[in-house]
């Protein structure tokens, strides 16, 4: 438990998996079987790798959310600790722990198949957030419950982060109760047809929305300012995890005060770089790594 005098950076409210990824040379078709060049299991989520994130690049973090009481469960456990991600927001039970299986193509694109089970949200008075103070409170929607529970109870010091990967029902819920909007091109194509619609759709709810748009970059829109962000260029291996390492550096950069346009190379920064390795829990960046590209990249 976080004191007034001690808070931690950054709480990830969310989803954790157990990912297990494939690298493949295509994507079989129908009745065809192939053979992987390469395998690995690691854990995963958007919440979770976000955490994870958040602690590589040095600041301290918790995660939020259910692990069955299972071996995937107990492997993703060790993980985090391993990180140095606090856990004990961890909820564990007898439903399975949510597994996906990543195929990733050798240009980076993937396909991902997620199974669940029986496994449900969490309700929302499983956990108290009473005394458990975060400096940023980063919510990816699939505990909607729970974030709403960890919202109210925050005091007006704490930043509020949206991940916004897909439009449903949790998202919809906490768009318009987070101070930062950020979303995938592809939810803001369900949400309103267009980016650019979106993004003024988003901004409506939220003070600051963001839509992440993969290689292309970023747009932004905070009260009546506006604006774009490229990429920074890197080689392409599995794309899997780049938003997550986004948020969580959104979030671990706005904890520390970073001024609005370098928050968002920070975070660009880590995405990309998620880019470079299979797997979204390998690629997501250490400090050094991260410095490392920006400075290449102002250059």
């Amino acid at each position: 438990m976080t004191t007034n005098a001690q808070r931690l950076d950054v709480l990830c409210i969310g989803h954790a998996s157990y990912d297990l990824v494939f690298a493949i040379s295509h994507h079989p078709g129908p009745d065809e079987k192939t053979v992987a060049d390469d395998l690995l299991g690691c854990g995963g989520g958007p919440a979770a790798n976000a955490a994870v994130a958040v602690a590589r690049l040095g600041a301290s973090a918790g995660f939020c959310g259910y692990l069955g009481n299972d071996v995937y469960g107990d492997s993703h456990l060790r993980e985090l600790l391993a990180t140095g991600v606090g856990t004990q927001w961890v909820v564990r039970g007898d439903s399975p722990t949510p597994l996906s299986a990543v195929l990733v193509k050798p240009n980076g694109q993937r396909a991902l198949i997620n199974y669940k089970g029986g496994t449900e949200a969490l309700p929302a008075e499983r956990l108290s957030f009473t005394g458990r103070e975060a400096k940023v409170l980063l919510c990816d929607g699939h505990e909607p419950g729970l974030s709403l529970t960890a919202l109210a109870a925050a005091d007006d010091k704490t930043g509020s982060v949206l991940d916004g990967g897909s439009l449903h029902a949790g998202t919809l819920a906490l768009l318009d109760k987070v101070d930062y909007a950020i979303c995938s091109e592809k939810m803001a194509v369900q949400y309103a047809g267009d980016e650019q619609a979106a993004l003024v759709k988003f901004a409506e709810l939220a003070p600051v929305a963001v839509i992440t748009l993969g290689a292309r970059g970023l747009i932004w829109r905070r009260g009546t300012e506006t604006g774009a962000l490229e990429a920074p260029p890197v080689l392409a291996v599995d794309s899997t995890g780049a938003g997550d390492a986004f948020h969580g550096a959104f979030a671990a950069g706005l904890a520390a005060g970073l001024e609005w346009q370098t928050l968002l190379r920070y975070a660009s920064a880590a995405g990309a770089l998620c880019c470079t390795r299979l797997g979204a829990r390998p690629g997501l960046p250490t400090l050094e790594q991260q410095l490392a590209l920006l400075a290449q990249w102002r250059q």
